[in-house]
């Protein structure tokens, strides 16, 4: 057999495999669901609130603020709360820092004008929103007020974020 013929002829089997089986075949068919359920969900991130240096002997109080960023499911409602701190005798209005047994006192507020408080009782002191697409940046108002006279040192206090949804 000449090459040319060779060529041909393994070409002409798979071609006729090839359009003998298609004339054969046939199909069949179905289908399947597929689901998910989308639940609420929240995640919280929260920048430090550091007022840097505190000078006891000025007539204005020292500021700072601290950013938060709520990512929740598409159309959650939630709050967000900030506790008392873990400082003895802090409260949701008069937080405390401490430096061993020593104490210094600051405030948490919900608008720059630091005039309503940050608390973590939700419908009272809180703030309420509904999770759009993205992330939600809140700002924190810290204060600690003028005229307090504490021992030199550094003062800390943690303070937790409760997002409820």
């Amino acid at each position: 057999m000449t090459r040319s013929r060779l060529v041909a002829a393994l070409f002409a089997v798979p071609l006729t495999i090839a359009t003998g089986s298609n004339a054969m075949a046939a199909t069949a068919t179905t289908t399947f669901p597929v689901t998910a359920t989308v639940i609420k969900a929240c995640v919280v991130s929260a920048t430090p609130l550091a007022f840097g240096n505190y000078d006891p002997t000025a007539s204005s109080p020292n500021d700072a603020t601290s950013t938060l960023s709520v990512l929740c499911t598409v159309g959650t409602s939630y709050t967000v709360g900030l506790t008392q701190g873990t400082a003895s005798g802090a409260t949701v209005t008069t937080r405390k820092m401490s430096n061993g047994a020593n104490l210094l006192n600051y405030a948490l507020y919900q608008e720059i004008g630091r005039t309503t408080n940050w608390g973590n009782t939700p419908s009272t002191d809180t703030v309420a929103a509904t999770a759009p697409v993205g992330a939600t940046t809140l700002t924190v108002y810290g204060r600690i007020a003028a005229g307090q006279n504490v021992p030199i040192g550094s003062y800390s206090d943690t303070i937790t974020v409760n997002v409820v949804y």
